[in-house]
This record gives C-alpha cells, sequence and structure tokens, in this order.
C-alpha cells in the first residue's frame, strides 16, 4: 500500500451477510488504524453493486441461507474479489463468508451449492447446530493470542492441502475436525463471531500488518485484562 493513501477497507454484501455484529469487524479496523495515524476509507458493497479489485482489506460476514447463496452466485460472476486477492489483498470471511471462500457449501436443504474457490475447502451441513463460546489456540506461525468468540452455525468445513487451520479448537466446534478456520496467504476463514475483531484485536493487527506493515503497539492492557477474564470464565465452565 502506498504511504501516501488511505488504507481502503471493503465491506462486501452488508445487505445480505451482516449477522451478530459483523459490521462491528469494520469498525475495529477503522479504530486499531486510526490510533496508530493510518488514514482509512471504507468502502460498502451492497449486492448489486461491483466489488472494487483496489481494496487493501476485504470483509465478508455471516447470514442465513438464502443470502449466502445470492451472495456467492453474485461473487463469482462479479469476479472482483478475485482480482483483489490476486492483486494481495487481505480478506476476512465469517461463518456463511467463510464457507463462500471454498468450493462448494451445504445449501437450504443440504444440497451442494458452489463457492467461489478462495480457499481450498469443503462445506456442508452438520448433523447438529453448533451454539455457544468457541476458544481456540492458534497457529504457531500467525504469532497471536488464543482466539475467543462465539459460533451459531450447521457446518462442517473440510480443509484441502492448499491451507492450513487457523487454529486449534479447545472449546466449541469450530470446523467440526478439531480445528477451527484456516488461512492460505492473506485469506482469514473463521466461524468466530463477537464481533470476531473486537474480541481478538491481535487478529485486526495481523490484517493491517499484512497491508502496511510492521506496526507501532497500542496500549491495550485494560482490554487484554478483561478478555483474559473472560477467557479464564469459559474455560472454567468446561470443566
Amino acid at each position: 500500500m502506498p504511504s501516501d493513501s488511505a488504507l481502503r477497507i471493503v465491506w462486501i454484501y452488508p445487505d445480505l451477510l451482516s449477522t451478530y455484529g459483523d459490521q462491528g469487524n469494520v469498525l475495529v479496523l477503522e479504530a486499531r488504524a486510526r490510533r496508530r495515524g493510518i488514514e482509512t476509507e471504507t468502502i460498502h458493497v451492497r449486492s448489486a453493486d461491483p466489488v472494487p479489485e483496489t481494496g487493501d482489506i476485504y470483509l465478508i460476514g455471516g447470514g442465513e441461507d438464502r443470502p449466502q447463496i445470492l451472495a456467492a452466485g453474485r461473487l463469482r460472476k462479479d469476479g472482483g474479489l478475485h482480482r483483489a486477492v490476486a492483486r494481495g489483498a487481505s480478506v476476512l470471511a465469517v461463518c456463511a463468508g467463510y464457507q463462500i471462500m471454498g468450493s462448494t457449501f451445504g445449501g437450504e436443504e443440504g444440497q451442494p451449492v458452489e463457492g467461489i474457490g478462495l480457499l481450498d475447502i469443503t462445506s456442508s451441513r452438520g448433523p447438529a447446530r453448533a451454539v455457544g463460546e468457541l476458544v481456540a489456540e492458534v497457529d504457531a506461525a500467525l504469532n497471536i493470542p488464543t482466539l475467543t468468540g462465539f459460533e451459531n452455525h450447521m457446518g462442517v468445513t473440510h480443509l484441502g492441502p492448499g491451507v492450513k487451520p487457523l487454529s486449534k479448537t479447545v472449546v466449541g466446534v469450530g470446523n467440526g475436525d478439531g480445528f477451527e478456520g484456516c488461512y492460505a496467504g492473506h485469506v482469514v476463514g473463521t466461524y468466530l463471531h463477537g464481533p470476531a475483531l473486537a474480541r481478538n484485536p491481535a487478529l485486526a493487527d495481523l490484517l493491517l500488518s499484512w497491508r502496511v506493515g510492521d506496526l507501532p503497539p497500542l496500549d491495550d492492557s485494560r482490554y487484554e485484562a478483561l478478555r483474559q477474564e473472560r477467557l479464564t470464565t469459559v474455560l472454567e465452565q468446561q470443566r
């Protein structure tokens, strides 16, 4: 990203995919960039609009079955997100958005629906809905602390060789295979709501650093104490 330009944050299809406060991920990125003196420009792309390919960080949230299917079809036809990733953009895809990133996902009746193929994953409908707190230990290569959030989905996601697990599940279901989410390059998928970046600011900083380079630290001590308290409570409830 050129040093004299604003960081462009693109929020994809808020009219279709924005459940459980996922738009808060946009606000967290804006705030953490602003605290470091980084100018941002946020673009809300509705489902009737083309996806710009010149963004820096793209966010897509969760949603119900029909909006998910509609969003996948429009993203496939549009192609803007693929071109943006090819240019080096980062992506955070949550829940339904995560499933869309793969080759297929389960539709309203469990039928396979074509995804957009940005991640080497396939998803299908599981036997029961996964609802509740989710805690997961992150891949050490990413150098960020334990992830927390909540999940509400019926998906089972299978990872192919082209992706790495984002984290190992400690509490909750996640992908359904002992892992939660995945990543490849600068594309991250997760079932975490909360919103995910509000509950996990280090993940927000990772996305930012992929576009702007090393970041000066922020004083998150007060928030981190609250985060650790919540994490301890969730883990104790599982004993």
